[in-house]
């Protein structure tokens, strides 16, 4: 299964306390709520080149499925990890560098969405 395409999310479910489990403040909390994600997948065999476009900042980045790489998020909170895949459905698994955190991520397109999963539970739903 391919994942490229230009997604923006549609819907999110727990977000707020998903960030509040992952140590992020009140006031960034609260400004990431109204984020505007869109997302770009180019994916080419076990390669991926991503870019992040949001209200407050744009992310570009490459990396290679099971591949240890670093990368920042939106609060500048600097995470170390690698994605993976699981049959069709891409997982990741990341350190928070600040305070060691483990956040696991997964994506898999569902009918004509992209649904991310990030635990301790999260869901956004992304359509194309």
């Amino acid at each position: 299964m391919t994942y490229n395409g230009t997604w923006k999310v549609d819907r999110s479910e727990n977000y707020e306390k998903f960030m509040e489990q992952m140590g992020v403040n009140m006031v960034k909390r609260k400004l990431a709520a109204h984020d505007n994600l869109k997302i770009i997948l180019e994916q080419t065999g076990d390669k991926f080149v991503v870019k992040e476009a949001s209200t407050f900042r744009t992310l570009d980045m490459e990396f290679t499925l099971g591949v240890t790489f670093e990368y920042a998020l939106a609060d500048g909170t600097m995470l170390s990890g690698s994605w993976g895949m699981e049959g069709d459905m891409m997982k990741g698994t990341f350190t928070r560098k600040d305070n060691g955190k483990v956040l696991t991520t997964t994506r898999d397109i569902v009918g004509d969405e992209l649904v991310q999963v990030s635990y301790p539970l999260w869901k956004m739903f992304y359509t194309p």
